[in-house]
């Protein structure tokens, strides 16, 4: 597994083939598209939504609008990312949501947004972290919480919670 920092292109940026090889997500879900700036205690990652988007068919039907609990999740990804950029054998580990705490919305973000979020980390250990982040729009603030995520073994977590298939 290539260190976090060898995936960075040579201004520093992850696109989503390199984010797809950090955090175990993929498209549809993958709310995340380009880490723009990354250090040990910030991430910035940008999400460029777009009409296709299956999500906004549904979601204000005739009246498309990002739904708030997609923009906590890339504020999740951006996160489960800085937290991973800070261990040691990152890929041995799991990052997990814990608790969202003191979520709020002031604007609706719409198809066609760029929404840049901006996670910064306010202290971790080796059992988790927890993390202050931003959904900006246009220079406008339209989402921020308080993170807390868990680290957990992968092996032992996946053997755990494995689910069986037929």
């Amino acid at each position: 597994m290539k260190r976090i920092d060898d995936l960075k292109d040579e201004n520093g940026c992850l696109d989503s083939n390199a984010i797809k090889q950090i955090i175990p997500y993929d498209y549809p879900f993958l709310m995340v598209d380009k880490i723009i700036g990354l250090d040990k205690n910030k991430v910035v990652a940008i999400k460029n939504t777009s009409s296709t988007e299956g999500f906004f068919k549904g979601h204000f039907a005739g009246f498309p609008i990002m739904p708030g609990a997609l923009i906590i999740e890339g504020l999740g990804q951006a996160a489960t990312l800085l937290v991973r950029y800070n261990l040691e054998n990152h890929h041995e580990k799991e990052v997990l949501a814990y608790k969202i705490k003191e979520a709020k919305f002031s604007a609706p973000s719409f198809p066609g947004d760029q929404i840049k979020y901006e996670v910064v980390l306010m202290g971790q250990d080796e059992r988790g972290a927890m993390l202050q982040g931003k959904a900006i729009v246009d220079g406008k603030v339209v989402a921020e919480c308080m993170l807390m995520l868990a680290v957990v073994d992968r092996k032992e977590f996946r053997s755990k919670y494995s689910p069986v298939y037929k």
